[in-house]
């Protein structure tokens, strides 16, 4: 019984102990360092209002698959396929996720991952802690 316990409990802590990048994420916020910098006037805030929603809604949207490869792009509303769909390689390194240069496997672009749930996917550039990108899981 005893056995049968501690069999248990591991199979849950290896569960429990981080959630996969796999699959496809959706940006629902971006935070550049200079919004962090420069506070808006009344003015700004009252025209950034008025501009609304545009008529045509997009989505952002990052692909990671298990082996290693992606792609990013830009979904309009109405379309099946993504605009301008760019593949790239990546690996994990701890909590730093790396895009790699296709063909020679150079690290291009380092970001430190936040926050990797079930449902949300947070990570900033290395060195640039001021700005954040989060993405929500959508499948």
């Amino acid at each position: 019984m005893r056995f049968l316990l501690v069999i248990g409990l591991s199979v849950a802590m290896i569960g429990a102990q981080g959630q996969s990048i796999v699959g496809t994420w959706q940006l629902t916020e971006e935070t550049p360092c200079i919004s962090q910098q420069i506070e808006e006037s009344e003015t700004e805030k009252e025209l950034l209002e008025s501009f609304g929603s545009s008529s045509s809604a997009v989505a952002k949207l990052i692909r990671f698959d298990p082996k290693g490869k992606g792609e990013e792009g830009i979904f309009k509303t109405g379309k099946k396929k993504g605009g301008d769909m760019e593949s790239f390689r990546y690996q994990l390194s701890g909590d730093e996720l790396q895009f790699l240069d296709k063909k020679s496997g150079i690290i291009k672009e380092r970001f430190t991952i936040d926050e990797l749930s079930s449902v949300t996917l947070k990570f900033h550039r290395v060195g640039r802690d001021c700005e954040a990108m989060t993405f929500r899981r959508v499948k």
